[in-house]
């Protein structure tokens, strides 16, 4: 029985950079940069009680 080898003349997808996205792109396909920590309901109450 013989071995057969697929190959393909396209380069792997995993291998490959992915090409460069306008920000105005992403920004519609994804929204606004959010920030990585967002305070809890508890810490944005007290934020509005401070004087």
């Amino acid at each position: 029985m013989a071995n057969r080898i697929y190959t393909s003349s396209r380069p792997d997808v995993w291998t490959s950079p992915r090409p460069h996205r306008d920000a105005s792109l992403r920004y519609a396909a994804h929204g606004p940069i959010r920030s990585m920590y967002e305070p809890t309901l508890f810490e944005r109450l007290l934020r509005h009680l401070r004087f």
